[in-house]
């Protein structure tokens, strides 16, 4: 778990105020609600600058803590021992915390659900753990897809912590075949990624028993920020032919449409057993010789939609894969 540095409390504080507006209840105090807070050093300066703040902890040993700073805010503070990657798990029988309902989590915040159209209901704050970072953000991409978990209540606002590597993949563009990949398709189309701040390692201390920071290896990528993203969900996600009902079907169909990313699209279409993939490919207007990681996020929607409209698909054909796919991510 990495720790915040004081010196960074101020940086994200003018950054969330940026665009916060009033919370969902009379009160003029805009609600946020962040995850991992751990010892309370960000969630300081929140309270300070107005914000009404949730703090979901999943680890008991900083939760005295949070509670002697909740103590003495009068009510602008609540504190709830959970985990909010453990939100709505799919195992059955009553949760064990820090397993989280967001049903129950958004009946104590007060938030009532709206039109998927409608402004941002909630704001959330928090650094994602490295440890499987990946899985997480691809967890709350199904999530979001398919409205689910907290995107049941609308368009819930993400400000995130990530590694500069995984941003500079939700960022890549077409033709980069080595970081341009389905999760970029799908989260630039899904969101509105906007970079707020970007803060060096050392910014951050971390909770390991040794007391090293553990900083990830860069690779190939550039990765010696933390870089704090607004995910926002798009307005128009859900025009046209896709819906929350036939997401994972989409979902399923960019994965697997990166299995191979030089490959030709028309391969690949005749490997679902379309036979008139020229005639969809013009009528689309996308060449003929076009591999899958040089078509654009919005090429990939317009493909679904037609496949959508075309007698020679069936959602059927993808059943078991988009099953298996949701199970693994949850």
């Amino acid at each position: 778990r990495f720790i915040a540095c004081p010196q960074l409390a101020r940086t994200v504080r003018r950054c969330l105020q940026r665009g916060a507006g009033p919370g969902p209840s009379s009160s003029s105090q805009p609600l946020l609600l962040e995850f991992a807070p751990g010892p309370g050093i960000l969630t300081q300066s929140l309270l300070e600058a107005g914000f009404r703040v949730v703090a979901l902890e999943s680890n008991s040993d900083f939760l005295t803590d949070l509670q002697s700073l909740e103590s003495g805010w009068d009510g602008q503070l609540k504190v709830i021992y959970g985990d909010f990657f453990r939100m709505d798990p799919m195992a059955k029988g009553a949760l064990k915390p820090p397993a989280v309902s967001s049903e129950k989590l958004f009946e104590t915040l007060g938030v009532a659900a709206v039109p998927w159209r409608a402004d941002v209901p909630l704001k959330v704050f928090g650094i994602v753990p490295q440890q499987l970072e990946r899985n997480r953000l691809w967890r709350l991409l199904f999530a979001m897809y398919e409205c689910s978990s907290v995107y049941r209540y609308g368009r819930v606002e993400l400000n995130l912590f990530i590694s500069e590597k995984e941003y500079t993949i939700l960022t890549a563009k077409p033709g980069k075949s080595k970081i341009y990949q389905a999760l970029t398709v799908l989260a630039q189309l899904g969101y509105e990624i906007e970079l707020l701040h970007k803060e060096p390692w050392s910014s951050f201390a971390t909770s390991l028993k040794n007391g090293g920071l553990a900083i990830p290896k860069a690779g190939r990528l550039p990765n010696d920020h933390f870089c704090l993203v607004r995910l926002t969900p798009q307005q128009n996600l859900f025009t046209g032919g896709l819906k929350p009902s036939n997401a994972s079907t989409f979902i399923f169909m960019v994965k697997q449409s990166f299995a191979k990313p030089k490959s030709k699209l028309t391969d690949r279409l005749n490997s679902w057993s379309l036979d008139n993939c020229d005639t969809l490919l013009k009528a689309l207007e996308i060449p003929k010789n076009a591999a899958m990681c040089n078509l654009y996020p919005e090429d990939y929607k317009r493909l679904f939609e037609a496949l959508q409209n075309s007698d020679l698909f069936a959602e059927t054909f993808f059943h078991d894969e988009v099953l298996a796919s949701t199970r693994t991510m949850n």
